[in-house]
């Protein structure tokens, strides 16, 4: 697999009091023709996120509009997401398409934490509302610590499989979180079943992931792309595993096709993969320097 990259196709300048820095998480959504309503995270002054977006031209690269308003803000204090939201994927239950999202939480007197929420996205793509005023998934037996960045494929027919971010330990023995991409299962989408460990980790090589993106299907196979660290001190990569049951998953970081740029607004870090297909064509749109605050890009799969 070999990923060319089209360059940063968005940077991030001051819109609003909530979105003066970052354009995190690229989350595409097919608005017409070649056009996308590229939804984002961005940041106020105090780094708590609210979600942004633009439309752009996926094939032209060109930025078609850009809303200068967050379409939903982090939460009141004491809620799941009082810190802000990191976006995932989109699902379809029924008629209601939902948006995903990494809610986060910074208590003073401890960690911060990450529980699992969604939106509900209008049909018009313009209007975010909360569809639950709990978590759509908490931290539970499974998942005891912090959970992050959900990716659900499926559909009522054939039922739903999540992939997600767990939190099992803030430090592997190296000084590097061990948070791993664990996943479950759901035959209606709303109640969902644990199932643990997806994708094997490995300590000083892979073991801080975030931000899984899956395409395929049980006839062709699964692949996966997500970011992750591998407490070396090394800042964020992309990284690559593929299943042929979407159950099994073997880590194949070799693969991936992609990686940071000898200078320019990738050259110390990529993350936060979001993989579609267009056209019959693969594009990946990722992060760059600064978890998103240099912009984010558009790739190709050659």
């Amino acid at each position: 697999m070999k990923w060319r990259k089209l360059g940063c196709v968005y940077t991030p300048t001051p819109l609003h009091p909530l979105l003066q820095s970052h354009v995190t998480n690229p989350l595409p959504v097919w608005l017409t023709d070649d056009v996308y309503r590229v939804f984002y995270s961005g940041r106020d002054a105090q780094k708590r996120s609210s979600v942004g977006y633009i439309d752009l031209d996926i094939v032209t690269q060109k930025v078609v509009a850009v809303h200068p308003q967050p379409v939903f803000t982090y939460g009141p204090e004491g809620s799941y997401y009082a810190a802000g939201l990191s976006i995932g994927g989109c699902y379809t239950v029924g008629d209601t398409r939902y948006m995903l999202f990494m809610g986060w939480q910074n208590p003073p007197d401890g960690r911060w934490r990450g529980d699992i929420g969604r939106l509900i996205v209008s049909a018009d793509l313009h209007t975010l509302t909360l569809a639950d005023e709990t978590p759509l998934i908490g931290v539970n037996a499974t998942d005891p610590v912090s959970l992050s960045y959900p990716w659900v494929l499926g559909d009522a027919a054939h039922g739903y499989r999540m992939w997600y971010g767990s939190t099992h330990t803030w430090d592997g023995g190296n000084g590097e979180m061990i948070h791993a991409i664990h996943q479950a299962t759901s035959v209606d989408g709303e109640h969902w079943d644990f199932h643990g460990l997806a994708v094997p980790f490995a300590r000083g090589v892979a073991q801080a992931f975030s931000r899984p993106t899956v395409i395929g299907n049980d006839r062709d196979g699964y692949d996966m792309w997500f970011s992750y660290r591998s407490g070396t001190g090394q800042t964020y990569r992309i990284g690559y595993a593929s299943s042929e049951d979407g159950v099994s998953w073997r880590l194949r970081l070799d693969e991936v096709g992609i990686d940071v740029s000898d200078t320019g607004w990738d050259s110390d870090m990529i993350e936060y993969p979001y993989v579609l297909d267009h056209k019959g064509v693969k594009y990946m749109l990722y992060n760059g320097n600064g978890y998103g605050a240099s912009g984010f890009g558009l790739a190709i799969c050659d």
